[in-house]
Parts: structure tokens; C-alpha cells; sequence
């Protein structure tokens, strides 16, 4: 931790060149990516502060829409949209993905019940190799899954519609860096 505090200790010692942020941010992308501390979108990205609005949960899971019980996601996602009006959406799931591995293999998940719950939000249950370390199928078709399940929000479907806002899936392999993109055309994940 000692590390961590000591960068953070001199990180506030150069005002002048965060002084512009506090007028406000206008960031072009809503990254919705999983809590695994392996993936840093700002990293990933090369972005700069006010450049990306992040949403961050295990898994990278887009609960379902209701306008009754709205989740701390949902309200995300519509901030990003109809305030900061983001033009692009990226899901990125990534390899190695301890949340969907879970799903993949079955694990038995009664020790951790708010995990356990919450992954039942990334329904239905990925397809993928139980073997394969990197779950690499899984995680792309449960960042399809996902995609889908953002695209099924109201204002989000509005503005797919009007052509306001593109909506795109990325799988990040942590162990080579490489990112790549769903393509629909020939439905495979390609390199950027």
C-alpha cells in the first residue's frame, strides 16, 4: 500500500496541470469493462483524464433495464448517455475473467451469495471451453450477451436509432495486451 499512498502524495502536488478538469468533463465513451484489477482502461485506451467514463463490475455485466428498481449501472449508462451524451459504448470483457469463468465451469458459488446473485444477472450462462484458463469463448459470448442486453434499454435504443450512438464489444487478452473487436459481419472477434 505504502507505494500506492506515496505516488498519490505527489500526484497532488502538480495543481496546474489538473486545475482545467474542474470545469467539467465531456468524455466521447462510456467504457463498460469488468472490476478485475488486470484491466485498466485508461491503459488500454491511452486515455487522459476526462476522456473516458468507466462503469466497472464483476464481470462486466449489464444488469437487465427496469425503470421500478433502477441499479447504480443503469443509472451509469443513462448519466454517460443523456447528460454527458457519449457518442460510443464499448463492452470489453477480458481474458482470464474470474466472474465469467465461474459461470463457464459452474462453480459452486454458496460462500460468496452477493457474488453468486449478482452473476445471475449475466444470463444466460456463457458457452465456452470449462478447461480453457483464458475462457476465452465464454468471455466473448458473454460480452455479446451483454451488448445485447445494453442495446434493450430504452434510451439507448433511441439513440442507436437515430444514429446518435455506436455500440461496440472488445475482448482484452491480459496476458499478450491485444484487443479486439466483435465484428458482425463475419461474428468474430478481430483485431483492431
Amino acid at each position: 500500500m505504502q507505494p500506492l499512498i506515496d505516488n498519490a502524495r505527489l500526484f497532488g502536488q502538480r495543481p496546474e496541470e489538473f486545475a482545467k478538469l474542474a470545469e467539467g468533463q465531456s468524455p466521447q465513451v462510456l467504457f463498460i469493462t469488468c472490476s478485475d484489477s488486470r484491466v485498466v482502461p485508461a491503459l488500454i485506451t491511452g486515455a487522459g483524464p476526462g476522456e473516458l467514463f468507466e462503469l466497472r463490475t464483476a464481470g462486466n455485466i449489464v444488469p437487465p433495464y427496469t425503470s421500478e428498481h433502477p441499479t447504480s449501472e443503469a443509472a451509469t449508462i443513462e448519466y454517460a448517455v443523456e447528460v454527458l451524451g457519449v457518442s460510443d459504448i464499448v463492452v470489453c470483457g477480458h481474458s482470464h475473467c474470474g466472474a465469467v469463468g465461474a459461470l463457464v465451469r459452474g462453480d459452486d458459488l454458496t460462500a460468496v451469495p452477493a457474488v453468486r446473485d449478482w452473476l445471475a444477472h449475466a444470463a444466460p450462462r456463457p458457452a465456452g471451453a470449462p478447461e480453457d484458463p483464458a475462457v476465452a469463448e465464454g468471455v466473448q459470448s458473454h460480452v455479446l450477451t451483454q451488448l445485447l442486453r445494453l442495446r434493450s434499454y430504452p434510451f439507448i435504443e433511441q439513440k442507436l436509432t437515430a444514429r446518435q450512438l455506436t455500440v461496440r464489444a472488445w475482448y482484452y487478452e491480459v496476458h499478450t495486451g491485444a484487443v479486439r473487436e466483435h465484428r458482425a459481419d463475419t461474428d468474430t472477434f478481430e483485431a483492431l
